[in-house]
């Protein structure tokens, strides 16, 4: 094996959304009916810097930093760090789908990124380490960690285009994946210990009658994924996957990167392990003490500070979170200039 397949790399995506030129560049397409043109999927939170010096501080081990953005850069951001990759989606999304502004259209085109190792670790921009973690945080025998917690998918008139997508993601894994057969394989990494309680609900939950999945738990943090996962979805499903791409903005047709992870659990290419002991997902609302408190106290290795709420309340909360990082990363990186 090879250095490029034992490597962990870590890919960030990135969107400046005061950015008046890429504002100009957005407002210049309208999205469809069905199209998700939220304001909350673009809003700068200032916080970019934490996630660099959280990951120097906490995961020292990482080999290169996959930086993907449409053209943007921090002007703070030291482009000359060894370890620092800055990658333009026209470098590897293909050039009739550009511009986007679909994170679906670049999370699906990620495995095109030039020197990506096999190996890589996928973060949203509201994903952050305020713990140290270890390459087995996110890999063990080679297989990316995760939890297997079947659960059915609901429906929230706050979650715009996503119920739909899980919906859809489901019917992709339901034409190559039969759940009796799931079941049986991957028995002893579904009923497991290793969850603690969840064990127990996959033993109950596995006994029931029903033919096709109708959801799997979705956790929003940090995921380790093997690149061959990409090449095999793609390679099975490719109408899907382009019709995806091509939209400028989220649509409710749309598959998501969370389809491949889904396609790694049915195959049993993972390694059982319960992701809920490594992160948290803090939703922002009107009381965000839990979330201040999470970073202040290092509660957690990963977190996601998921951007859910109103104007006022991001207002409120921005500097608040800024706060907490300063309490645990105060010091510049190398990644800063």
């Amino acid at each position: 094996m090879g250095d490029k397949e034992k490597r962990i790399d870590f890919v960030l995506l990135w969107v400046d959304g005061n950015d008046p030129e890429w504002q100009k560049r957005k407002q210049a397409y309208s999205p469809d009916k069905g199209q998700d043109n939220s304001a909350n999927r673009y809003r700068e939170w200032e916080n970019l810097k934490y996630w660099f010096r959280g990951v120097e501080k906490f995961a020292p081990w990482v080999g290169t930093i996959h930086f993907v953005t449409c053209g943007q850069c921090p002007e703070w951001l030291n482009t000359e760090h060894p370890k620092l990759h800055m990658v333009d989606h026209t470098d590897f999304i293909p050039a009739d789908c550009l511009p986007t502004f679909s994170s679906r259209a670049i999370d699906l085109n990620l495995h095109r990124i030039e020197e990506l190792s096999e190996h890589f670790v996928y973060f949203n921009d509201d994903m952050f380490l305020t713990g140290a973690v270890e390459p087995e945080d996110f890999f063990r025998d080679g297989l990316p960690c995760d939890i297997w917690n079947e659960r059915p998918i609901c429906f929230a008139s706050d979650r715009g285009a996503f119920d739909h997508t899980q919906v859809n993601n489901f019917h992709l894994i339901d034409r190559h994946f039969a759940r009796k057969q799931v079941l049986k394989q991957n028995r002893r990494k579904i009923v497991t210990l290793k969850y603690g309680a969840l064990g127990i609900y996959n033993l109950i939950a596995s006994g029931l009658p029903f033919q096709h999945f109708f959801g799997l738990y979705g956790h929003h943090l940090p995921m380790g994924y093997l690149k061959q996962h990409w090449r095999e979805v793609w390679e099975a499903e490719p109408e899907v996957m382009n019709e995806t791409i091509h939209h400028k903005f989220r649509s409710m047709t749309d598959v998501n990167q969370f389809v491949f992870r889904y396609w790694a659990l049915m195959k049993g290419e993972f390694a059982p392990l319960n992701m809920n002991r490594v992160g948290k997902n803090f939703s922002v609302g009107e009381d965000n003490r839990a979330l201040y408190q999470a970073i202040e106290q290092q509660k957690y290795k990963t977190i996601c500070i998921n951007d859910t709420c109103t104007q006022e309340q991001y207002e409120k909360a921005k500097p608040e979170v800024i706060r907490a990082f300063e309490q645990i990363l105060p010091e510049k990186s190398q990644f800063e200039k």
